[in-house]
């Protein structure tokens, strides 16, 4: 069966001057899904969802969002979607409930008094409704933000990093409504700096190094890419060597030594390597233990890697 896709870009490119933002971005997301878009700052994250939004006019490539061209048709994906940028768009001298009114009106929402009230009580805002959003914490008015993007009842929900400085409390909040949304069959493109966000709401991942996509996969599958590190920390700077030694057996990668913290690490893509085995190899070398350690990759361990290999593909290909 052929996917729908709700987002298709190929060939997307953006200029500044002399900075090239966005330099072929193709990005396919499926109708219904939720999309992880990860990266660091300047990795041209934020200028993509800028393009796929209509706020930015391409220099080249075709792309269609929510069955239209973006390009030809840009008022007709604007009517598709919905759009949280990083800063919240609220007035903050409105109440909550003013805020959605607001918008409403601006969108001609019919029966917006019941449809602010129904996203109020969704987002957990009914009893802060009445009070100016200037009251609200960084969580409440990121709810609210949201909250005025559904209004319309969106397509394609596009969230640019909307997690960032959140109290854990706030973020799952957001991170419930996003799960409640794709239940509901919105398809939302999610940029973050946060593996474990992705890890948790996306279906597949984008990583994005240098204004293009880099990798693409689930996030089982850019983890299995990376691999498991394995760390020994050692009671002495003389015992490292041999557990360096039974790392790179086992793993078949280059240990990295902290020698500040008489670590040995290494990185492994062997599944039968568990921590039990590990514990085991190291004793029959005689290896002395303080701590040993089997643990997934973090967001840096992902992006230092996949984007390495690819900025290494650069330099050769120069």
């Amino acid at each position: 069966m052929t996917a729908t896709y709700a987002v298709l870009s190929e060939g997307l490119e953006k200029r500044f001057g002399d900075v090239h933002a966005v330099r072929g971005l193709d990005l396919a997301v499926p109708e219904g899904t939720v999309c992880g878009v990860l990266g660091p700052n300047g990795a041209g994250k934020t200028t993509a969802v800028r393009l796929l939004t209509t706020l930015l006019r391409p220099d080249a490539g075709s792309v269609r969002v929510a069955g239209h061209d973006l390009v030809r048709e840009p008022a007709a994906v604007r009517r598709r979607i919905g759009v949280t940028g990083q800063d919240t768009s609220v007035d903050a001298d409105l109440t909550g409930r003013q805020n959605l009114w607001l918008f409403a009106r601006l969108h001609r929402v019919p029966n917006a008094s019941a449809r602010a009230d129904e996203l109020l009580e969704r987002f957990g805002l009914t009893q802060a409704a009445d009070r100016t959003a200037s009251t609200y914490s960084g969580g409440m008015r990121r709810r609210l933000d949201l909250a005025a993007s559904l209004l319309r009842r969106p397509a394609v929900l596009f969230l640019d990093e909307p997690t960032t400085g959140l109290d854990p409390a706030s973020r799952n909040h957001i991170w419930d409504s996003v799960r409640e949304l794709k239940r509901q069959g919105t398809t939302v493109v999610l940029t973050t700096q946060y593996l474990d966000e992705a890890d948790r709401l996306a279906d597949d991942i984008a990583l994005v190094d240098r204004g293009r996509i880099a990798h693409t996969g689930s996030p089982a599958e850019l983890k299995a890419l990376i691999g498991t590190h394995a760390e020994v920390v050692v009671p002495h700077a003389d015992d490292m060597p041999r557990a360096a030694a039974v790392l790179d057996r086992l793993t078949g990668s280059e240990p990295l030594f902290e020698p500040e913290r008489r670590a040995v690490g290494a990185v492994t893509t062997d599944p039968t390597l568990t921590l039990p085995r590990l514990v085991r190899e190291l004793d029959a070398a005689g290896v002395p233990l303080l701590d040993v350690s089997l643990r997934p990759p973090t967001l840096d361990d992902v992006f230092l890697r996949l984007t390495g290999e690819s900025r290494a593909t650069e330099e050769i290909a120069a």
